[in-house]
């Protein structure tokens, strides 16, 4: 049996480990310019669409596909999810727990990037943990400053004015956070809710900070197998 894992994520690094020596091949959409590098096959830079993935399952006959990747990364599930159903090839989704508040928390849940600007006031700095690739949606945050991380350097100049790039590689640790938020004076904090422990680190750093927190809602839930950690991934692996 010839899997394709869907990575880019903790979770499908574990896996990947996990699977060495199998019949596996991992897929990176390449998000990342120079990631780590996984223990399996991997293939690099997307498929080419709905026509393209489909191609790839048949030329490598591949019988399951695991989806590994981040849980905002709903066009690569629904695609996947929807030419697999139509090829009659096994597909199940890793979709981490979503983070809940606790005690001391101060989150407001959004709907998309572009409600953010109806919560922070003019003048604010707001420190985006989102990523680059959905940065246009916060375009109508003018008059704040704006500051997004990404792990790699900026390909050109920030898409909209009062913004600027913050170059880091994860991970971070929440001293590492607390330090950096209070070095740029962040009032609020945009995130998705990713969950998963190693990216929490901010939202620890922001609740000892008492830094409101606007989260973005995850994706919609798909009509697919889904499981909720790595051991339950391979569970669902050995029984195909």
């Amino acid at each position: 049996m010839t899997l394709l894992l869907l990575a880019g994520t903790a979770e499908a690094r574990a896996l990947a480990t996990a699977l060495q020596g199998q019949d596996v091949i991992a897929s990176l959409a390449g998000a990342t310019r120079d990631p780590a590098p996984l223990p399996v096959p991997v293939h690099g830079g997307g498929f080419g669409g709905v026509e393209g993935f489909a191609a790839f399952l048949a030329q490598h006959e591949i019988h399951a596909v695991l989806d590994a990747t981040h849980p905002y990364a709903a066009r690569i599930t629904q695609r996947s999810a929807m030419v697999c159903a139509d090829m009659g090839v096994p597909f199940c989704q890793l979709l981490r727990p979503p983070w809940v508040a606790g005690p001391g928390d101060d989150w407001t849940e959004i709907a998309s990037e572009d409600k953010a600007a109806e919560h922070i006031p003019q003048g604010a700095t707001v420190f985006l943990g989102t990523g680059r690739q959905t940065l246009d949606g916060f375009a109508n945050l003018t008059g704040r400053r704006v500051i997004c991380r990404q792990i790699d350097a900026p390909e050109g100049p920030f898409p909209f004015d009062g913004g600027e790039f913050l170059v880091g590689r994860p991970p971070f640790s929440v001293a590492d956070e607390i330090a950096l938020f209070r070095r740029l004076g962040v009032d609020w904090l945009v995130v998705k809710n990713a969950g998963g422990q190693a990216s929490a680190t901010k939202l620890v750093a922001a609740r000892d900070l008492r830094i409101p927190v606007l989260m973005i809602a995850r994706p919609a839930l798909g009509a697919w197998s889904q499981v909720a950690s790595v051991e339950a991934a391979l569970a669902w692996v050995a029984r195909l």
